[in-house]
């Protein structure tokens, strides 16, 4: 049983597979030696890696078995285990980016040679990436709404038992599982959530308790799920989630959240170049300016929510969906700086980074995605009074602006210059009236 992003025991199909047809299975992770070579696995992603992948051993301890790690590349390590333990087959959940297929398709080849069964399950997404097509025809949806309306009425397959036992086969030994400091030099966001299944089902019951019913009204830390980093490395199952709050009071908003998640998997599954190519090509010619760019990264734009977001980015390792789509708005049609340039930071620090939500994200905002309104424009102050209204977010992350109390805190520039320099604030570095009229007179193709 290969883990890889699904590192839980609840509603797992591969898992709870494995254990029904087998008497011995080894629950298996490999750490991979090229996903840490090209850069992709960054330090908040790697932190609360190795949280889940204890948390996970432990859970299969209890259960009488051990994750087995290993390190080095995925195929070949899988195979070395399969061959020391005498396997019959490898089960793993299937995933959708360029890479995850790639790494399956050579993991089938190599099984088929040495005559094993290699099995893919559902797992990572609600709708598995496939399932869902247009009825006129196609091999995926290209625009959201038809498939939220086809996937609120899909029939989705029943949750998956959870193992109530896991044995190993005599004599394996289970591994060490790496450090931190091994495998990175870079230090982690100062506030990363813990990673792992228990952590993730303790946030997913209170935020259902406290949260859930005013999700998506505010930036307000209590209205946020903070369930993307637990998502993102399967430690809570997207199709549980659904299970619990389906029928729920203000559990449509979050619904959606869920919906767009599969959505951009299963146009990343039909366009695997979704991280650094246009899904749209519309004749952008993006800015490369770096010192723009270096400002919304130390959010120093003037623009207090855009710079909250930012700062919470640093911070944490994470921010609200709503806060994303600002700051990248900001960034793409204010500053016009290429999209591919912002999404890689957010991948850089985001702990729920994946090429499928963060470039699908980027590239909806960009206009060259899968937004039917290209020239689509955030008006960061609007957004700010619309959902931080009373200032709590920008105060919480900008706190140089915590003694603005009045309507100003989302305007400080109305303070004056010697105001703004005496908070050592910056006056913003774009008109945003300006910038919009700006991008919204370029020519751009509108296929």
């Amino acid at each position: 049983m290969l883990f890889t992003r699904d590192l839980r025991m609840r509603d797992h199909p591969a898992l709870a597979e494995a254990v029904r047809t087998a008497k011995h299975v080894v629950p298996a992770f490999v750490i991979d030696n090229d996903l840490l070579a090209n850069g992709f696995a960054r330090p908040n992603r790697l932190a609360f890696l190795l949280d889940s992948l204890a948390d996970l051993d432990g859970s299969l301890a209890s259960r009488g078995g051990r994750l087995v790690v290993r390190r080095g590349n995925v195929v070949k390590e899988s195979m070395r285990l399969a061959s020391e333990t005498e396997a019959g087959a490898i089960f793993a959940s299937a995933d959708v980016s360029a890479y995850a297929s790639a790494r399956e398709q050579r993991l089938r080849a190599a099984c088929d040679s040495a005559g094993l069964h290699f099995r893919t399950f559902p797992g990572i997404t609600v709708a598995p990436a496939g399932q869902l097509r247009p009825s006129s025809g196609g091999d995926h949806f290209r625009v959201f709404t038809p498939y939220w309306n086809c996937w609120r009425r899909a029939a989705l397959r029943p949750l998956a038992p959870t193992p109530e036992r896991v044995t190993l086969p005599p004599g394996l030994h289970p591994g060490r599982l790496s450090r931190l400091e091994e495998l990175t030099q870079d230090t982690p966001s100062p506030d990363l959530l813990p990673g792992g299944e228990k952590a993730g089902q303790v946030r997913l019951a209170a935020w259902i308790r406290r949260g859930l019913a005013s999700y998506a009204a505010t930036l307000a830390a209590d209205a946020t799920s903070h369930l993307g980093p637990y998502l993102h490395f399967g430690c809570v199952s997207a199709r549980e989630i659904v299970a619990r709050l389906d029928g729920r009071a203000g559990a449509e908003a979050f619904l959606r959240q869920l919906c767009w998640r599969d959505f951009y998997h299963q146009v990343t599954a039909a366009f695997p170049a979704i991280a650094a190519t246009d899904y749209r090509p519309r004749g952008d010619r993006w800015r490369g300016d770096r010192r723009r760019l270096a400002a919304w990264k130390a959010g120093r734009t003037g623009y207090p929510i855009v710079d909250a977001a930012m700062r919470q980015l640093a911070q944490e390792g994470f921010i609200p969906n709503r806060a994303r789509l600002i700051a990248a708005s900001f960034l793409v049609k204010d500053l016009q700086v290429d999209w591919r340039l912002g999404a890689a930071h957010f991948l850089d620090l985001l702990v729920d980074g994946d090429i499928a939500n963060n470039s699908g994200n980027w590239q909806w905002v960009a206009g060259t995605g899968n937004d039917t309104r290209p020239n689509r424009i955030f008006n960061p102050t609007m957004q700010a009074r619309r959902f931080d209204p009373a200032g709590a977010y920008v105060r919480q992350y900008v706190p140089e602006l915590a003694g603005i109390t009045d309507g100003r805190i989302h305007e400080p520039w109305r303070l004056g210059r010697s105001a703004l320099r005496r908070l050592d604030y910056p006056g913003p570095i774009a008109d945003h009236a300006r910038a919009a009229t700006r991008f919204r007179a370029r020519p751009r193709s509108t296929n």
